[in-house]
This record gives C-alpha cells, sequence and structure tokens, in this order.
C-alpha cells in the first residue's frame, strides 16, 4: 500500500467515525423532542412552540417545571456516567469497570445519605430536601473516593484480574448498601421511607440549580478527558508502551479515577444511584468505533444520554401514570448486557 492510498484510507476511517458521532447527535435530538411530547399529559408540536411564548400556560407549566428539566438531568447524568464508565475501562484496562459496577456509585451514596440524614442536610418528608447541596456532594465525593481508592490499590497488585477487580467491586458495592441499611435500622419510618426512595434512583428529583451543578462539572470533565484522548489511546496499547512515549501513565490513572469519582458523586448525591449507564453505551461504542478515544469519548457520552432518555421515557409511560424508578429500568437493560460481556470474555480464553 502506498502512500496515497494510506491517506485515502485514513479519511475514510476518519468520516466513518465522524458520521457516527453526528448520527448520534441527530438521534439525541430526536428522543429529546419525543421525551418531551411523551407523558401522562399528552402535548403536541404547536404546544410546545406556543409554551415558550406563554410559560405561564398550562402547557408551559408542565414542560418548564416537570418535563424539560427531567430531560436535561437524563442527558446530563447519562453523559456524566458514559463518559466516567468510558475512561474507567481504559485506565484499568478492564471492560467490565463502571461507576456501578465498581462499587464507585454505592459509596458516593453512602456518603450522601450520612450527609443527609446523620450531618443534618436534608429535610425529610415524603422526599428528601437537600439543604445545602455542596456539602452533600462533598460527602458523596468522599464517600466514592473510599471505592476509588481501594480499586486503583487492587488493581496494582499483582495476581488480581479483571474479573477479580469487578468482583472486588461488586463486595464494595454490597458493603456500602450493607451501611446504609444499618443506617436505615437506626433512622425513624420517615426517614427510612425517604432513603429508600431516594436510592432507587430518579432523574425528575434534580431542579434548575441542582441541574447546572451537573452541567458544569460534567462539561470541565469531559474537556480534561478529550485533551488527553490520545493518552488514552496509547495506554490502551499497554502502559510500557505508553511510558515509552512519554506519558505519565501513573498521574493519568489517579487524576482520571479522581473525576471519575466526582462526577459520579455529583449525580448520585443529586438523583440516587442509576446503574449500567456507564457500562453499557462505552461498551456499546468500542464495538462500533473500535478504540480511538477522540471519538469512543463523544460518541459514549450521546449514546449515554439516548439510553437514559429512553429509560425515562419507559418509566413514565409503560404503567402510565405510575412513574417507575429509572435506576430499576437501567438494571433491565445493563444486567442481561453486563452477563453477556462475561460470556464474550469467557469465550476468549
Amino acid at each position: 500500500m502506498n502512500k496515497e492510498d494510506i491517506l485515502k484510507s485514513y479519511k475514510s476511517y476518519y468520516k466513518k467515525k465522524i458520521f457516527i458521532v453526528i448520527l448520534l447527535f441527530i438521534l439525541s435530538l430526536l428522543f429529546i423532542i419525543f421525551s418531551t411530547k411523551t407523558g401522562t399529559f399528552n402535548i403536541s408540536f404547536s404546544d410546545i412552540i406556543f409554551s415558550f411564548f406563554n410559560p405561564g400556560s398550562r402547557e408551559g407549566a408542565v414542560l418548564f417545571n416537570v418535563r424539560f428539566p427531567r430531560i436535561a438531568s437524563s442527558f446530563v447524568a447519562g453523559v456524566g456516567l458514559s463518559i466516567a464508565g468510558c475512561v474507567m475501562q481504559n485506565v484499568l484496562r478492564n471492560p467490565l469497570a463502571s461507576p456501578f459496577t465498581l462499587g464507585v456509585s454505592q459509596g458516593a451514596a453512602f456518603g450522601a445519605c450520612v450527609g443527609i440524614v446523620m450531618l443534618g442536610q436534608g429535610s425529610l418528608g415524603s422526599n428528601i430536601i437537600i439543604n445545602n447541596p455542596y456539602f452533600v456532594t462533598a460527602c458523596a465525593f468522599f464517600g466514592s473516593l473510599i471505592s476509588t481508592f481501594t480499586i486503583i490499590f487492587l488493581a496494582k497488585l499483582k495476581g488480581f484480574s479483571p474479573e477479580s477487580i469487578v468482583l472486588s467491586g461488586v463486595a464494595l458495592g454490597a458493603l456500602f448498601s450493607a451501611m446504609i441499611i444499618i443506617l436505615q435500622y437506626f433512622s425513624n419510618e420517615v426517614a427510612v421511607a425517604s432513603m429508600v426512595f431516594w436510592t432507587f434512583g430518579d432523574v425528575g428529583r434534580a431542579y434548575w440549580n441542582e441541574i447546572l451543578i451537573m452541567f458544569v462539572v460534567v462539561t470541565f470533565s469531559f474537556v480534561y478527558f478529550l485533551l488527553n484522548s490520545l493518552n488514552y489511546n496509547a495506554m490502551e496499547i499497554g502502559d510500557e508502551s505508553a511510558k515509552s512515549l512519554g506519558i505519565n501513565v501513573d498521574k493519568i490513572r489517579f487524576i482520571s479515577m479522581i473525576i471519575s469519582s466526582l462526577i459520579t458523586a455529583v449525580i448520585v448525591s443529586f438523583l440516587g444511584i442509576i446503574g449500567f449507564i456507564g457500562l453499557v453505551a462505552p461498551q456499546a461504542m468500542r464495538r462500533i468505533i473500535d478504540f480511538d478515544y477522540r471519538f469512543i469519548l463523544p460518541a459514549s457520552a450521546l449514546s449515554g444520554a439516548i439510553l437514559l432518555i429512553i429509560a425515562d421515557i419507559v418509566s413514565r409511560t409503560i404503567f402510565s401514570p405510575v412513574i417507575l424508578p429509572i435506576g430499576a429500568i437501567t438494571s433491565f437493560l445493563g444486567a442481561p448486557f453486563f452477563i453477556y460481556i462475561l460470556y464474550l470474555k469467557g469465550k476468549t480464553r
């Protein structure tokens, strides 16, 4: 193959990846529009346009107070959890890694529960109202860091296979879940009911202030990950190869895991536990785009947003007017996919 053929092949490769990302962007817009229309209260396209000029109308109240916050939460949380899972899978060299399977989400949930219930940063009633979102997020971040540092330590130990690290994450998740149960055992009935409801995961819980905080954290994290996409490409080949190119692998691995934990903590502290999005979206994109992180990161972000918007539509419509916890819907989607990846790994041995 001469130089001209190589250049032509690269341009074709590049255009194909760009096309997939653009296609996902268009799909995400279509699902946002569909989600805006769908629900117990039927809203037509003309009503949507009318609502922008008359936000005080009945349709406007439904859109601006209920549906748009849900859609925005789904989009931002889907992007955040997906890019966190995508980067975790790279730096730990483990296709089963994600904030949920490694116990980071459960650690964040325990930290948030301590901040809300034990440290008095939440008002308990039919639901939990967070009085100080920054303090609760800090508590969730501290809880997620315990899981993160444990996983980083285990990943460095010789003899710990990728499957062993995931099993350790499952054990950590069970440990944090047990601590949440103990916390509930010593709380009153209202607090227990509120905590159980909160840990289910619900994109309708966040309001615009909380969504803005999630958006800022996810945006800055995404920019950092994208700036390091070539470093992730090199690390995909192997640590030694990456080090020979002058990349500080340990530093990038540490910072990437900390940022992934922060994303998880912010999302869990406002929306509760939403499992498997960080596993399914990046793995699906790897099978389409291969391992080029310049494209996997934006493609995973958009596919994660699409998956969570679809899960929200299903949760609102399948037993309408009852709204199911979105964490249950994503688990229905993610658990079979998790088993499928384990099956594929078993076949490649």
